[in-house]
């Protein structure tokens, strides 16, 4: 399963930057004021002049490429490659973007702060929508993980224009802080920081906590731990089913995989239901809280082992009795299980309604003749398959059988439900055979003469 973020609005940059008042042609004209002051010369500002004015992306980088040629050492240099990188990514050319604006970014203190944070913007963009081949790349990921770091402190450093209010700035700022963020989570994964990958997804959710992809990727990453942190995992792809942004398909897709992911942790379902029901709490928890609670917490299947060991009928019937946490994990560690000889006292034999249908057996468990004695309502409910001669039995008899358990209702009507069962041969009373037929009188033989 692959979820990818489609990051949109590559003008963002450039509409941010005409709000900070440094986009770039209007940096130009206004140093063209002054000429006699400027390090470059008219035929290179008209040059520049008109690969800014040039609407058509392509077109536009044929005029940069020309430029460049004739004026590799430009002052306007800090004008032109914004340019470049504007145009790359309007066609969606991202490792142009890229190159470009490493560029700008390697002139230092030639170029402002608002323009180096646009670059840092621009090159964090471009990198969450590299092709996954140079996305996965080390090196490319490790300068993505350092120039987002300098992009959001960038950002930070940023003075807002008092035009502008603080709810306003906030708003036009947190795109480009999603965008950072987004690009360093990924950069993390490909160099296997994945709680520096945890952190950064977390930062995008901390602005839109809806964010769907997010909260995937960040199971994604506690999976990918060492040793993987699955319950934290599963809070969060729980999250990323019930988020708004989530389509129904997302919701589906990924509630089937996470039900595949608790049923392996658990060693393998026994009990389907019990799946089932897990995950139906954890998708309803995982909507109240962006974190998961300390307290909650899925049993694994080395918890499930050692619940299991040394288990038996009176200890499982003790623990589900007793409720709360005790009860869950037994409950989950015995579902399923068969148990042989469990002894009962039978207080009511239900026949099968066709031949194909069980025997139930209504049964109390029994550990002693005063409990057997004093047994007068079941708490037992046996399913008696392919036995039919089980319906011999007789009641307040003891009655000894082996099942497998398939359900249970708690206090105060408690209730073990067993399915598959079959009774101890030696409890099931003999069929009584059909009573002979007297012997036909045979008439008195004749005596001779008579």
């Amino acid at each position: 399963m692959n979820w990818t973020r489609g990051m949109t609005g590559f003008a963002l940059v450039a509409a941010l930057g005409l709000i900070l008042g440094s986009a770039p042609a209007a940096k130009a004209q206004a140093a063209a004021q002054d000429a006699g002051k400027q390090a470059y010369t008219m035929p290179e500002y008209n040059a520049f002049q008109a690969a800014s004015a040039e609407k058509n992306p392509a077109q536009q980088i044929k005029l940069l490429d020309d430029f460049v040629s004739k004026y590799p050492n430009s002052a306007l240099l800090v004008y032109i490659y914004p340019l470049y990188y504007q145009a790359n990514g309007a066609l969606k050319n991202y490792p142009k973007v890229i190159e470009y604006a490493d560029k700008l970014l390697a002139l230092g203190d030639k170029t402002d702060a608002p323009a180096r944070y646009l670059a840092y913007s621009a090159r964090a963009f471009a990198y969450t929508n590299l092709p996954p081949a140079l996305q996965q790349d080390k090196d490319q990921a490790t300068k993505a993980r350092d120039a987002a770091a300098s992009g959001l402190k960038a950002l930070a450093e940023l003075k807002k224009p008092d035009t502008i209010t603080d709810a306003d700035w906030a708003k036009q700022t947190q795109q480009p802080k999603i965008v950072f963020s987004y690009a360093a989570a990924i950069a993390a994964s490909v160099l296997k920081d994945f709680q520096g990958a945890v952190d950064s997804y977390k930062a995008v959710m901390a602005l839109n906590p809806d964010d769907a992809i997010a909260s995937y990727r960040i199971g994604q990453s506690y999976l990918a731990m060492t040793p993987p942190q699955s319950v934290d995992a599963f809070w969060f792809f729980a999250r990323a089913a019930t988020s708004k942004g989530a389509t129904e398909a997302q919701s589906k897709q990924v509630k089937g995989y996470l039900r595949k992911l608790i049923a392996n942790y658990q060693g393998g379902a026994v009990c389907d239901n019990l799946t089932d029901a897990e995950l139906n709490e954890l998708v309803q928890l995982a909507t109240s809280s962006p974190e998961r609670p300390a307290s909650y917490t899925i049993p694994s299947s080395a918890d499930l082992d050692t619940a299991r060991k040394d288990m038996t009928i009176l200890s499982v019937v003790t623990d589900l009795k007793a409720g709360g946490d005790k009860a869950k994990i037994t409950w989950l560690a015995s579902c399923g299980l068969e148990f042989p000889d469990v002894q009962a006292k039978l207080l009511e034999v239900v026949p099968a309604a066709t031949a194909s249908d069980p025997i139930t057996l209504k049964v109390a468990f029994v550990t002693s003749q005063a409990e057997f004695e004093s047994a007068t309502v079941p708490n037992m409910d046996v399913k008696v398959v392919g036995q039919p001669e089980a319906a011999r039995l007789d009641k307040d008899n003891p009655v000894r059988f082996t099942g497998t358990l398939s359900a249970y209702d708690p206090d105060p009507a408690f209730m073990l439900h067993w399915d598959k069962a079959k009774v101890n041969a030696e409890d099931i009373p003999k069929e009584k055979a059909a009573p002979k037929k007297p012997a036909p009188r045979r008439p008195a033989p004749k005596k001779p003469g008579t």
